[in-house]
């Protein structure tokens, strides 16, 4: 009796993916498997036909032969044809990706423990520091390995031993309807291994908690949001697995006089009304000392200084950013009557010298003119 075509058989297209045949086998063998069908002897069959023909499409150099030579490519590569139902290997490979994402797969290591957790601190830097780096002492509290029994959690002299319930494996075999799975051993989860005397210390754990003193060298140009890992400086992992790592992230605190934007820093810088007529020279701060700043006469609020070098220098490398410095024209307060009155007679005096001496003000008053007027026309 000539043999059905394996594509037919799984209801695949020739060109299918390995993933398209996966997942109709899957839906095939269920349907077809002997357990859920015992009173259908025609099932096993059936279901012998689909693990042929998954067997044959789910390799690629069989494939490649079934495809070129039909049958007669594959039969002597096939063994006993068929083959017996009890070499169902295939069939419990296919569903082992699913469950195994489930319940922990059969790819358990015996005696395997679970790498410490990883933690996180957040510093407060000044930016004095951040700019300039600096070392600084945290106290954190973590869950060290316990120095009594030096993390295996058994009492001093004595040691952890095999568990009963996996024998060691970490891991149990549980029948569920017509096919196992594996699981966490409940006993020992997953260690493999059970504790018959407990340390003391830690009653078992193998870690104990503690306050942590550590020094943190912060390196100069760290900014807002950087992170300095620590290895190994995390928690403790149980029964003696390595250690997670310690995230230390940087944040900045506000400053009175600068902001920072990369390697650039800003400030404002107030003057005098009479040096932004006549200019002058100013000190202005830097964070590295003062330095001399040189206003040209006739100075307007908002302008811009730009004073190389005087910036921060990226932890990251890259050149060194800059110092811009907003001068900010301040209006003077809390005038007596004799400066009002010479205040008045200085605006007289300039009122006489038409836009010559006003030029922003009499433009923007001769813009909204023209508003108006287009707005009327």
């Amino acid at each position: 009796m000539a043999k059905e075509d394996y594509y037919k058989l799984l209801n695949v297209a020739k060109n299918a993916s390995d993933s398209e045949i996966k997942k109709s086998y899957r839906r095939k063998a269920m349907k077809f498997h002997p357990d859920r069908n015992t009173n259908d002897p025609r099932a096993e069959i059936k279901f012998k036909e689909v693990k042929e023909a998954y067997e044959v499409l789910s390799d690629p150099s069989k494939r490649s032969a079934y495809d070129q030579f039909g049958h007669a490519g594959v039969d002597g590569s096939m063994g006993g044809g068929s083959g017996g139902f009890g070499g169902d290997a295939g069939f419990s490979d296919v569903f082992g990706d699913v469950f195994g994402d489930i319940f922990g797969g059969g790819g358990g290591r015996r005696g395997s423990s679970s790498r410490g957790s990883d933690l996180s601190y957040n510093m407060s830097l000044t930016l004095e520091e951040a700019v300039a780096g600096t070392e600084v002492k945290i106290k954190i509290p973590v869950k060290a390995t316990c120095g009594e029994c030096h993390g295996s959690g058994a009492r001093r002299g004595t040691s952890p031993v095999s568990c009963t319930t996996c024998h060691g494996q970490g891991q149990v075999r549980m029948q569920q309807g017509f096919f196992s799975v594996q699981q966490t051993c409940p006993s020992c989860r997953g260690s493999g291994q059970q504790i018959k005397d407990a340390c003391g210390k830690c009653h078992g754990q193998g870690r104990v908690q503690e306050n942590k003193v550590l020094s943190v060298k912060v390196p100069p140009g760290v900014d807002a949001g950087d992170r300095i890992r620590l290895s190994g400086e995390g928690e403790a992992g149980a029964q003696g697995a390595p250690a997670g790592d310690l995230y230390v992230e940087m944040s900045v605190k506000r400053h009175t006089i600068f902001k920072r934007d990369g390697a650039d820093l800003f400030c404002e810088v107030p003057i005098s009304f009479a040096t932004a007529c006549l200019g002058g020279q100013i000190a202005v701060p830097t964070l590295n000392g003062k330095v001399k700043l040189k206003i040209p006469a006739e100075s307007q609020t908002g302008k811009s200084f730009r004073l190389r070098g005087k910036g921060v220098k990226p932890v990251r490398g890259g050149s060194t950013g800059d110092l811009l410095c907003q001068i900010i024209i301040e209006t003077p307060v809390r005038l007596t009557k004799e400066q009002k009155a010479m205040v008045e007679g200085l605006d007289e005096a300039l009122s006489t010298g038409g836009k010559k001496h006003s030029p922003q003000e009499h433009g923007w008053t001769d813009g909204v003119k023209q508003f108006f007027d287009k707005l009327t026309g």
